[in-house]
């Protein structure tokens, strides 16, 4: 087990099963060093774990937040997969790029984002603090309230 692996268990985190695409594409592409991780939504084992839209009324910030959760997780299951199964190999989370399937004028897609935020830096120290964008869009896959995908620098070999 490597260091991010304990990482990880010491944090209390597991990584998703394996789960088929909602959608014809790849769940990451590399080139060279870069990994570009595909968009990963709110979802766990199949199901949609928060449905938006988030605010009035709708989904809470907090629960939000705990989805952007589940989707740096996803996010982090695809990068094991790109980097052959060690996450030792990651130099740098670079960006992440959020979507909050939200109403109107919600002002608080940072915040929710920062779910996702979160785990990228505590699992991966500073090599996790990244730059980022957090929207507020009109919906998502699956109903989701929360989307995350990734650009990731890989260490040489």
């Amino acid at each position: 087990m490597g260091r991010i692996e304990r990482r990880l268990a010491e944090l209390g985190l597991e990584l998703p099963p394996p789960w088929t695409p909602r959608g014809a594409f790849a769940p990451f592409r590399r080139d060279g060093r870069t990994v570009y991780l595909s968009g990963q939504i709110c979802e766990w084992d199949g199901a949609v774990t928060l449905a938006g839209p988030v605010g009035d009324g709708g989904a809470s910030v907090e629960a939000a937040r705990e989805a952007a959760k589940v989707c740096a997780l996803n996010l982090i299951h695809c990068l094991k997969l790109a980097c052959d199964g060690d996450l030792d190999r990651v130099e740098a989370v670079m960006r992440l790029g959020g979507f909050v399937n939200c109403t109107p004028r919600f002002p608080w897609s940072p915040k929710v984002i920062d779910g996702a935020t979160a785990v990228f830096r505590d699992v991966f120290g500073e090599d996790g603090v990244h730059a980022r964008t957090a929207v507020g869009v009109a919906g998502l896959p699956g109903d989701a309230a929360v989307e995350v995908d990734a650009i990731v620098t890989l260490k040489r070999d």
